[in-house]
């Protein structure tokens, strides 16, 4: 195992790996949060986590990039990069809820399939 983590490329993945855990962990929990908070069973509202979504999906849907699309393949790997990022700062800021989520015991087991508090 040691000798696999002196190349720099598995370096690499095993850091995109934590990387697209927190994005997947962010949209696994991001609707039961909404859920939650709508119903009025999850108090304070974690407004950061709202803004970093809003963020992610007005990106996505936006005509402005940073890169044209028109450049397909870096166009498209922009928005891919900027909205991974936001997405670990959503899953970032659902830090509270998740852990609210564990002391009421309300449905750990999807977000706990990712790795727990990355």
């Amino acid at each position: 195992m040691a000798l696999w983590d002196r190349i720099p490329v598995v370096g690499r993945i095993s850091q995109r790996s934590r990387a697209l855990k927190h994005i997947l962990r962010a949209l696994k929990l991001f609707v039961p949060m909404l859920n939650d908070v709508v119903s009025r069973r999850y108090r304070p509202v974690p407004w950061p986590a709202f803004g970093w979504m809003a963020a992610a999906l007005a990106y996505l849907i936006s005509p402005l990039d940073l890169i044209p699309d028109v450049l397909l393949l870096f166009g498209i790997l922009d928005d891919v990069v900027i909205v991974a990022w936001l997405l670990t700062r959503v899953d970032r800021s659902l830090a509270d809820y998740r852990a609210w989520r564990r002391a009421t015991g309300a449905d750990v087991g999807a977000e706990d399939d990712l790795g727990g508090d990355l």
